[in-house]
């Protein structure tokens, strides 16, 4: 992903950690800005069949009324959620979804998240979570 898009979302720090869990092969990943969570990116699978609001559902911090994609994305000033192409887990008959989700930031601008979240889940649907996971 490009820094100058992301970067909007983030506070000036003095200190950035990272902490990274995995659910069952789901993915969640913290950053955090001086002791504060900021950002929570994850990548999840979820039963075939499903959509991104029912994703969506449950995790939102806000009421989420935005999409693209005939639905494929969801988003609103600070959050957004996807869809990928293609990351199947046939033996498991589930697919793979992402969320950005920037809890601790002040920066809201749709249209910044809308582009967030679809360059984010292009970017896993390359990565090893769906090439070496989809089975």
């Amino acid at each position: 992903m490009n820094s100058d898009e992301i970067s909007p979302f983030f506070p000036t720090g003095a200190e950035i950690t990272t902490q990274e869990e995995d659910h069952l092969g789901s993915v969640i990943c913290k950053v955090i800005v001086d002791k504060k969570l900021i950002l929570t990116a994850t990548q999840a699978w979820v039963t075939e069949g499903k959509t991104t609001a029912y994703f969506a559902s449950g995790q939102t911090l806000e009421k989420i009324s935005l999409s693209s994609n005939a639905g494929k994305y969801r988003f609103s000033g600070n959050e957004g959620f996807g869809k990928t192409e293609d990351c199947v887990r046939s033996k498991n008959s589930q697919e793979l979804y992402t969320a950005l989700q920037f809890q601790g930031s002040k920066h809201n601008d749709s249209d910044a998240m809308k582009h967030l979240i679809i360059s984010y889940t292009k970017e896993v649907e390359s990565s090893s979570q769906c090439t070496t996971d989809a089975s």
